[in-house]
C-alpha cells in the first residue's frame, strides 16, 4: 500500500512538472511570436517613413521634385520652408513613438507626455486610412474630376506625390496601432477592462451633450458639401468639386459624429464594453479635433487666397475642432474615474 501510495505521488508529481513545463513553454512561444511581431510592425512603421521625410528634406533644400510648375509652393517667402521643417518633425515623431512602444525604457516614458502625440498622430491618419482608399474607389469606377474641374484646379504636387505619401500614412497608421495596442494593454490595461459602469456626473454629460449637438450641426453642413452642396463655399470650392473631394467632406462629417457619439456614449455609462466606448470616443475626438485644427491653420497661409475662405467654411472647421477637444475633455474625465475606482 506504501508503495502504491509513493508511486502515485511520484506520477502525480511528474504529471504537474511536465503541465507545468509545457505551460512555460506555451507562454515563452508567445512572447517569442509577439516580439518577433513587433519588430516586423515597427519595420514597416520605419520603412513607411522614408518616402515622406525624403521628399520632405529635399524640398526645404531647394528640390522641386513633384512639385509643378506654377504650383503655389514654388512661391516666395520661408512659409513654405517653416511649414516642410515643421511635417517632417511632426513624421520623424513616428520614429520615436516606435521606439517608444518597443523598447523597454518605453514603460517608463510619462503617461501625460505620451498621450498628445499618440492622440494627435491618431487624428491625423485615420482619417486618411479611410479617405484615400475611398477617393481611390471612387476614381476606379470613374467619378473622378471631370475635364472642367480638372482645368479649374490650381497646379499643386504632382499626382504621384500623394499615392506615394498618402500610401506612406496608411501604412504607418497600421503599424502604429498594431504596436501601440499590446503597449496600451500592457500598461493600461485595467482602465479599458469590462463594462463601462456608472453614468458620469451631471457637468461631464452637459459637455457630452454639448459635443453631441455642435458635432450634428458639423457633420451636416459637411455632409451636404459632400454630396455637391454649395451653401458656404467660394466661387473656387464650387468649381473644383468633385466626388473625390466629397470623400473627403463625408469623412471630416464621420469622424464629427463619431466625436459626439463617443462622448455620449461614456457619459451614459452602461453594461456595453469599456474598451469599444473608448475606442469610439478616441479615435473620433482626435479625428475631429486633429484636422478641424490642421484645416484652421491651413487657412492662414498662402496655400489658400483670402477669398476662397468663407466665414461658413471657419465656423465649420472651429465647430469640428471644438467637438473633438469637448470629447476629449469627456474621455479624459471617464479615464479619471475608472483610475480613482479601479
Amino acid at each position: 500500500m506504501a508503495t502504491r501510495a509513493v508511486n502515485a505521488n511520484e506520477t502525480t508529481t511528474a504529471t504537474t512538472a511536465a503541465a507545468a513545463t509545457a505551460t512555460g513553454g506555451a507562454r515563452v512561444r508567445a512572447r517569442t511570436r509577439t516580439r518577433a511581431r513587433g519588430r516586423a510592425w515597427a519595420a514597416v512603421a520605419l520603412s513607411a517613413t522614408v518616402p515622406y521625410l525624403c521628399l520632405k528634406g529635399a524640398w526645404v533644400a531647394g528640390s522641386r521634385i513633384g512639385i509643378p510648375d506654377d504650383s503655389v509652393l514654388l512661391g516666395p517667402g520661408l512659409f513654405f520652408k517653416v511649414a516642410n521643417a515643421a511635417t517632417m518633425a511632426m513624421d520623424a515623431a513616428v520614429i520615436v513613438l516606435v521606439l517608444v512602444f518597443t523598447r523597454p525604457w518605453g514603460r517608463r516614458v510619462p503617461s501625460l507626455l505620451l498621450t498628445l502625440p499618440v492622440f494627435v498622430a491618431t487624428g491625423l491618419l485615420v482619417p486618411i486610412v479611410v479617405a484615400f482608399p475611398g477617393q481611390l474607389l471612387v476614381r476606379a469606377v470613374g467619378l473622378g474630376p471631370d475635364a472642367v474641374a480638372q482645368a479649374a484646379k490650381e497646379p499643386f504636387l504632382d499626382p504621384w506625390v500623394f499615392n506615394v505619401v498618402y500610401g506612406g500614412f496608411i501604412l504607418q497608421a497600421l503599424a502604429l496601432a498594431a504596436l501601440f495596442v499590446p503597449y496600451a494593454r500592457e500598461r493600461w490595461g485595467g482602465l479599458w477592462r469590462g463594462v463601462q459602469g456608472e453614468r458620469l456626473p451631471s457637468p461631464t454629460g452637459v459637455v457630452a451633450g454639448a459635443a453631441a449637438v455642435l458635432a450634428v450641426a458639423v457633420a451636416a453642413v459637411e455632409l451636404s458639401w459632400a454630396f455637391g452642396g454649395t451653401a458656404g463655399l467660394s466661387a473656387s470650392q464650387i468649381s473644383q468639386f468633385s466626388p473625390e473631394r466629397g470623400v473627403v467632406f463625408a469623412t471630416y462629417a464621420i469622424c464629427t459624429l463619431a466625436a459626439g457619439a463617443g462622448a455620449v456614449n461614456l457619459a451614459r455609462g452602461g453594461a456595453r464594453p469599456a474598451r469599444r466606448a473608448l475606442a469610439l470616443a478616441w479615435i473620433g475626438a482626435a479625428a475631429a479635433a486633429s484636422w478641424g485644427l490642421w484645416l484652421l491653420i491651413s487657412m492662414t497661409g498662402p496655400v489658400i487666397v483670402a477669398d476662397e475662405v468663407t466665414t461658413a467654411m471657419v465656423l465649420t472647421y472651429a465647430g469640428q475642432t471644438i467637438t473633438g477637444l469637448l470629447a476629449a475633455a469627456v474621455l479624459t474625465r471617464f479615464l479619471a474615474v475608472r483610475r480613482r475606482t479601479g
